[in-house]
């Protein structure tokens, strides 16, 4: 799962950031509506943490723009405004969630992964490709009827090919999808290491990961 948090209360943000990579949750943290603005339109997030007062306006301004786009893409809101009107006008333009300052971090965790569940109970259920049964809820894979043992981040390349199977992807964009934008020590070649892992697990199997130099890796059927 990835997060795209928008606060500027940077001391209890970082907190939150730290926590949720903790827990196996990649954060990345945004100060401003414009700096939010740039991360989005690079990086897709599974849901959006959004404060209200922000130092270049309202976060509500960015809640309505997501909307306006629809972008289904679930938002909680994280703020110290609890009265019921605020409230109710944030629920109104678009958000899925309100939590108010202060809060226990457990409950953020819960009800991000209340919101991203919801979310992926709208979209399909499984995808079957060939032998390999991929459940998008949980990211879970089955090859052959056999569970396979994947780390988090094994789960999550694999989440990004085969929602584009017959696509190659680029080492960049799974990069992004796989490494937060404050993990500079991480090279992009780090993707040959996952893509490796994932076509052993696969060995043996109808399922293959090309690779066409220059372009990236496409997950499909051995021919």
């Amino acid at each position: 799962m990835r997060i795209l948090m928008v606060e500027d209360a940077r001391d209890l943000a970082e907190g939150v950031v730290a926590q949720l990579g903790r827990s196996g949750i990649l954060c990345d943290l945004a100060t401003s509506l414009e700096e939010a603005r740039d991360f989005r339109a690079v990086q897709r997030y599974d849901a959006l943490i959004l404060d209200i007062n922000l130092p270049d306006g309202s976060g509500l301004s960015l809640l309505r723009e997501v909307r306006a786009a629809a972008d289904r893409t679930p938002v909680l809101m994280l703020t110290a405004l609890s009265a019921v009107d605020d409230r109710v006008v944030a629920l109104d333009q678009g958000a899925d969630d309100y939590l108010v300052k202060p809060f226990d971090q457990r409950e953020l965790e819960a009800r991000l992964r209340a919101l991203v569940r919801r979310e992926a109970d709208r979209k399909e259920e499984q995808i079957t490709l060939g032998s390999l049964v991929y459940a998008p809820k949980d990211r879970s894979a089955r090859l052959d009827g056999r569970q396979l043992d994947l780390t988090r981040r094994e789960a999550t390349l694999l989440d990004m090919l085969i929602r584009h199977r017959g696509q190659f992807l680029s080492k960049t964009r799974l990069y992004d999808s796989l490494y937060g934008f404050d993990d500079a020590d991480v090279g992009v070649n780090a993707i040959e290491l996952y893509i490796a892992r994932l076509r052993k697990k696969f060995a043996g199997s109808d399922i293959t990961i090309a690779t066409q130099r220059g372009v990236g890796y496409r997950i499909g059927l051995d021919d």
